[in-house]
């Protein structure tokens, strides 16, 4: 029976790959070789973007969801911010520089700037808000990224030197992290707490109005520091957390801007009603963790068995119809410090030599636990069903999001963790190496509650490596040592590396200069209509 279910499986998954052939090759004819798509046209400079959640707060020190960070980058700069390949750039400060040991870092701001409300930016801004991010009772859901900081300086009106208490190599990225978007200080002392719902920054846009529910809007900065931006009057963000609704309103034309676009339907709507889908490689990393504390999971042989029984290119075409890639180390390309491992191709029948040497000839009963999103749950039991072929039977245990987080980061003792097996993904909004694999895979100081190492993995070598990185703020050592540490972790498997998801999201084709940041984060820096 074993046998006639992994050859029902190698069926199934040679119909899905011939029908996504087929569906290629008649998309290309229905549509037309050469056709020209249809241009949708734009009245007026307001635009309107639909996105599938909520916005939870204007304050980007309290703020721990990408989707409102996006909506901050709009009103708010930071010292530092991301290109489109998540490169580091100058934001309000035109020049950085930092010493050998990691502990001193130093900004030399551009002058003439306000803020929306008149207050001019300065060392003293910048100090005013580091301070508060740096305060360990603020309660702030950021401040755990600034905690290092013991002192900010101001050196004179326009340069400011921040000592870390500790080295720390990956501070850059830190600062450059939509978490350290800067508030008018005026408005800090002004509003408080209730800054969440009143924003004052030095961006391209000005809060308008917050209607919690409804929508965001923001008008254009007519003051704005570089000239002819930004290039519309107004953006309202509107919250459609029904995937059909929101592709409807851009069909229509009710928003020029959607994201995220359903895997499952971005073929279908592109290059349709003036729409341009954009689907493109991500930070967003995909993967199933093992308990390494657990028996089985503690044995190599076990953990490479389970890796050659997966088939990474069938699991982007079943579970993400072909918008990701097949990840090829612990963290994504566009990550800083990635480094390419060799990747392997499903081997069925080394995978179960592999379980015999482990003295599990016959397989063994296991747990998957993950979301309980259709996404989530379409991976885990393709995960299933690959799992099956070697004679691991495979039990999916899809949770809500609160009973899912309990289970997991409630345990105070490792050895009393009932996880096994664990589908998730991961996007470490620094862009930096460090945030990509410390929190993940950095010991036993990342276990939960502390961190999400759920892999349960702590490696002598890693740590030390991981540590390596941190203590300098030298580019080339940090590669050396990260270099090192990806090859490691990729051959000791503390988890099955599946892919690395695509950001994807629909506008009018109108519209320029619109995009998401490999982060997911939306980008409107250069937005313009163009008709």
């Amino acid at each position: 029976m074993k046998k006639s279910y992994g050859l029902l499986l190698s069926l199934v998954l040679l119909l899905i790959f011939a029908l996504a052939a087929c569906s290629s090759d008649s998309k290309e004819g229905a549509d037309g070789e050469g056709k020209e798509q249809e241009q949708a046209t734009k009245e007026g400079k307001d635009i309107v973007v639909a996105v599938a959640s909520t916005l939870t707060s204007m304050d980007p020190h309290d703020t721990n969801d990408t989707l409102s960070g996006s909506v901050q980058r709009t009103i708010f700069e930071g010292l530092l911010g991301f290109d489109e390949e998540m490169n580091v750039v100058p934001m309000l400060a035109k020049e950085y520089s930092a010493n050998d040991e990691a502990t001193e870092f130093t900004f030399i701001l551009n002058e003439g700037i306000n803020f929306h409300d008149g207050t001019p930016f300065n060392a003293e801004a910048v100090k005013v808000n580091f301070d508060r991010l740096a305060d360990p009772d603020s309660g702030l859901k950021r401040h755990s990224l600034y905690s290092l900081i013991e002192k900010t300086e101001v050196v004179s009106e326009y340069e400011v030197k921040f000592t870390l208490s500790e080295p720390f190599g990956a501070m850059i990225n830190t600062f450059a992290h939509p978490a350290g978007l800067i508030h008018s200080p005026k408005a800090l002392e002004e509003f408080g707490k209730d800054v969440a719902t009143n924003p004052v920054g030095t961006g391209q846009f000005k809060f308008v109005e917050w209607k919690p529910g409804e929508g965001l809007e923001v008008t254009k900065n007519e003051d704005y520091r570089i000239e002819d931006q930004p290039k519309v009057d107004a953006i309202t963000f509107k919250p459609v957390t029904e995937n059909g609704s929101r592709i409807a309103m851009l069909q229509t034309g009710e928003a020029d801007f959607i994201y995220p676009v359903p895997t499952e339907q971005a073929d279908s709507i592109d290059g349709k009603n003036g729409i341009e889908v954009d689907s493109k490689p991500s930070i967003v990393v995909r993967y199933m963790t093992m308990n390494t504390l657990k028996e089985p999971y503690d044995d190599l042989k076990v953990r490479q068995a389970l890796d050659l029984a997966v088939d990474k290119e069938a699991f982007i075409e079943v579970v993400t119809n072909g918008h990701a890639s097949v990840l090829d180390s612990i963290i994504a390309p566009a990550v800083q410090y990635y480094s390419k491992q060799e990747t392997t191709k499903p081997d069925i029948e080394k995978a179960k030599s592999l379980l015999k040497e482990a003295g599990l000839e016959d397989g063994f009963k296991a747990k998957i636990w993950g979301a309980n999103n259709s996404s989530a749950m379409k991976a885990m039991q393709f995960l299933q069903q690959q799992f099956a072929q070697i004679n691991v039977e495979v039990e999916v245990v899809p949770m809500e999001a609160g009973t899912l987080s309990d289970k997991i980061w409630s345990v105070q003792d490792p050895k009393e963790a009932e996880i096994e097996m664990y589908y998730g993904g991961w996007s470490p909004s620094t862009g930096d190496a460090d945030w990509g694999i410390r929190p993940l895979l950095g010991g036993a100081e990342n276990f939960p509650p502390k961190s999400y190492n759920v892999s349960y993995y702590d490696n002598p070598e890693v740590n030390g490596l991981i540590a390596d990185a941190l203590e300098t703020a030298d580019s080339d050592k940090r590669a050396e040592a990260y270099e090192k540490v990806q090859s490691v972790l990729w051959n000791d498997l503390p988890w099955i590396s599946l892919s690395a998801e695509n950001t994807i999201s629909g506008k009018k084709n109108y519209l320029t200069g619109i995009y998401l940041l490999p982060d997911g984060s939306l980008d409107v820096r250069n937005l313009e209509i163009k008709q």
